[in-house]
Order: C-alpha cells, then structure tokens, then sequence
C-alpha cells in the first residue's frame, strides 16, 4: 500500500534473515522506543533469542491468535505491527501494538500500517473490533489512532508491564459499526485532506492578516 502522500509500505511476516537489519534499527532507535517497550515483570526471566521470537511468531501465526508483521518502506524495515489476541466466534476482535523508526515518523508509515492490517483483519479474517492501548504519555501513538477515528474507551490503570513497572493505558477501539461501511485506508485519506485543507486555510490567514502592510484591513471570510 501507499501513504495518502505516495511513500510505498509493506506489511510482511519477520524471517530469520530479518535478525542482522532488525537489531540494527532496534539499536539506532533504542532512546526513542525503550520508554514504551513492554519489559518482563519476571527480572530473572532469560532474554528471548531472535530465531526463538521467529519461531514464536509462526506458532500464533498458524494457531491463527496472531499476525506478527515487519513494516518496510521502500522495501527497508523500519518497523513493527503485531495483531494479537484474535479471538473468533461471538467475540471478533483483536488487539494491535506498533513501532516505528524514528527516521519515518511523521510520515504516515504506521497509520498507514495500521489501516492496512485493519482492512485485512475485518475484510477478510471477519473480525469486529481492534483495540489499541497505548500510555497517556506517548504522544507520537496516540496520533495515530486519532488519525484514523479510533474511540477512546478509557483508562486502563497498571494495564502493561512497561520499562520495569505496570503502566497506565488509554484502551482505544474501531468496530465495523464506527466504519459504517468505510475502509480505514479511505477513512485515513479522507483524514489527511482534511487535516492539509485546514493548515492551509490557518497559513493564508495568518499571511492575511498579519503580513506586511495588512494594517488591520479586511479580512478573508473563512
């Protein structure tokens, strides 16, 4: 897929050959995601080797619980977005986690992401709700869920075990009934013009109105 402005995103499952590249873009941006990484409550519990998280991933991938996927732009790994906890029959619903490279934040790469894998889980694997839960604090990934017309469901107080200790977290939901027939890629687009068209109308206003020589005189009716 593509981002509402044409950067080229790929959602693909992690390989072993994946390991060399992955802990290069992990180490580059450990300053940036370490604050929100989950972390075991167990201290003594041993590290998880890269070809065992594999390993681990296919498992879920094939019970069906989950859809573990490195996100690429331009066909280079800059991050992840994992689909957990499906859950079929009367339920419906799955819970969605990400991260991204610092290089491309700001640029669509995750919302984008997450419309696709949100496209994919109810267009095709029928479910109804997604769940994201992200801290109170981490401003960059509550923006993406508001980009895409998540609903805040809540405080969910000691939530997740985050570096070292159980943290709050804000549930946000999407059912088909919030899509009401629309796609999160469309409903992510739509978001975009909308966001372009409004920092537009607020430049020319502010160049109207306080440019050289406005002198207080008429301004634009917007």
């Amino acid at each position: 897929g593509r981002t509402p402005h044409g950067t080229e995103v790929t959602l693909r499952p992690l390989t072993v050959d994946d390991e060399a590249v992955f802990h290069s873009v992990r180490r580059a941006n450990a300053a940036w995601l370490e604050p929100w990484d989950a972390t075991s409550p167990d201290a003594s519990a041993p590290a998880r080797g890269f070809s065992e998280l594999v390993a681990h991933y296919d498992r879920d991938a094939r019970a069906g619980r989950a859809l573990p996927l490195v996100v690429e732009v331009d066909r280079r790994l800059v991050g992840q977005l994992s689909i957990g906890g499906i859950m079929l029959g009367s339920f419906r619903s799955c819970l969605v986690g990400y991260w991204v490279s610092r290089s491309v934040a700001g640029r669509m790469v995750i919302p984008t992401a997450l419309a696709m894998a949100g496209d994919h889980v109810i267009g095709t694997l029928g479910l109804h709700r997604i769940e994201v839960n992200i801290r109170p604090e981490n401003a960059a990934s509550l923006a993406v869920v508001r980009k895409l017309g998540f609903r805040e469901e809540g405080l969910r107080p000691h939530f997740l075990h985050i570096a070292g200790a159980w943290r709050d977290h804000v549930s946000f939901a999407l059912t088909t009934e919030d899509l009401a027939g629309e796609t999160l890629m469309d409903r992510l687009v739509r978001h975009t013009a909308h966001a372009s068209h409004q920092s537009s109308q607020q430049s020319l206003a502010r160049h109207t109105e306080g440019g050289p020589g406005s002198g207080g005189g008429a301004h634009l009716p917007f």
